[in-house]
């Protein structure tokens, strides 16, 4: 019974960390115009709130869900009142928790970051 017990939290623990995403991360088609123009007034600085929306389903939403109400994951919907931008960057790059480092990397991290500063 406790073998069967300990199969099932292994498999649970695998499935949820796979879930997290694998560094696929889609880019909006080149020859498709955005119908999103870039902020400029946001807090956070300027990025593609489309780019970043993205990002965060193609990587995130597996744990975070898809409108960031938290799943294996936590609730990232108001996470800018928490975090700026350069401490969700940081937890990007490195890692927290069951997450693991560099999902997302380079400019598309800082686009998430600033995107996610802004959910406040």
């Amino acid at each position: 019974m406790k073998r069967s017990s300990l199969f099932v939290v292994a498999a649970v623990l695998v499935f949820s960390l796979s879930a997290c995403g694998g560094g696929n991360t889609a880019q909006p088609p080149a020859n498709q115009p955005s119908t999103e123009t870039p902020s400029t007034t946001a807090p956070s600085g300027s990025y593609d709130a489309a780019t970043a929306e993205a990002l965060f389903k193609n990587t995130c939403a597996g744990c975070h869900g898809q409108t960031l109400e938290g799943a294996v994951g936590p609730n990232l919907q108001k996470v800018g009142g928490q975090l700026n931008k350069d401490q969700i960057l940081e937890i990007l790059n490195n890692g927290k928790g069951a997450m693991p480092p560099g999902l997302v990397k380079g400019a598309d991290a800082e686009t998430l970051a600033a995107w996610l500063a802004d959910k406040k």
